[in-house]
């Protein structure tokens, strides 16, 4: 069965909450989800996905399952940084070149970088991504 991709916007809402949302949908069901942490809001939509699923194989007879669909998340940087909880902000900033006060004002949204700022933001993560990936261990 073809793999379906949902689109999901992950972002701190001005409430301190993080929301997700997506463009895409099955028939009329739209999918979102809200949390108090980027890990909460993901599983309330994963369950509107499902839920959605539920509701257009009852309509429609569509053949959708949850194993063939792929989220495919994009996360402003408090949303990043709050679910890659792991990650040293101080030391990212210093790994992206990045100043670490202004790196910890863009963590907790109190201020947002400019398309320079974010090109190199999501280089370094990029960076780390393929460094990962080619890290083996003993």
């Amino acid at each position: 069965m073809k793999k379906r991709k949902i689109k999901a916007i992950v972002e701190k809402g001005k409430d301190e909450r993080f929301s997700i949302y997506s463009k895409d949908h099955f028939g009329n069901s739209y999918f979102g989800g809200f949390g108090a942490s980027v890990a909460a809001a993901k599983e309330d939509f994963l369950k509107s996905v499902k839920e959605a699923i539920e509701e257009e194989q009852t309509e429609s007879n569509a053949v959708y399952s949850i194993d063939n669909i792929v989220i495919e998340y994009s996360y402003d940087i408090p949303s990043f940084f709050n679910f890659f909880d792991f990650i040293n902000v101080s030391r990212f900033a210093e790994y992206a070149g990045v100043n670490e006060s202004k790196m910890r004002a863009y963590k907790s949204g109190v201020s947002f970088p400019g398309e320079k700022t974010t090109a190199k933001i999501f280089r370094a993560i990029r960076k780390i991504g393929t460094e990962l990936t080619a890290a083996t261990l003993l």
